[in-house]
């Protein structure tokens, strides 16, 4: 099958409107995520530690230059750590709430072939001959 046979059935299919969904609703549900990393589970992991704000938790390797006059000639070169870090918990919470939703669809999925499994044959002769008319 060609290139763009494939790409032609990809599109006809609708897959790539799920992609798009799947792509806004990813980029929401970022967000979500980091308001709930930075905004409600960083300020009190901060305060058990001694009030440490984790946004400010940077190592800087070069210093701000100034002038005479007090103008910055250059900008001050600095690890951010801390931004790191909440950057490293947004992951591991977007990545267990796929973990979690991947395993409830699977377990949706098993209880339907379960379904199946347990019809009788001429129920599931019918099934098929009902879906082969569905598709003409």
């Amino acid at each position: 099958m060609g290139f763009i046979t494939e790409f032609k059935e990809f599109v006809a299919k609708g897959k790539v409107i799920d992609l798009a969904i799947g792509v806004v609703i990813g980029g929401a549900f970022q967000k979500i995520i980091s308001s709930l990393v930075s905004d409600v589970i960083m300020p009190p992991i901060g305060v058990l530690i001694g009030g440490v704000n984790f946004k400010e938790i940077k190592f800087t390797l070069k210093h701000a230059v100034t002038d005479a006059g007090g103008k910055i000639i250059s900008e001050p070169v600095t690890l951010n750590a801390g931004l790191f870090l909440q950057t490293v918990f947004d992951f591991l919470i977007i990545a267990f709430s796929v973990f979690i939703a991947i395993k409830a669809i699977n377990r949706f999925n098993k209880k339907k072939e379960g379904e199946i499994a347990s019809m009788t044959n001429e129920e599931k002769l019918l099934t098929e001959i009902r879906d082969l008319l569905k598709q003409k």
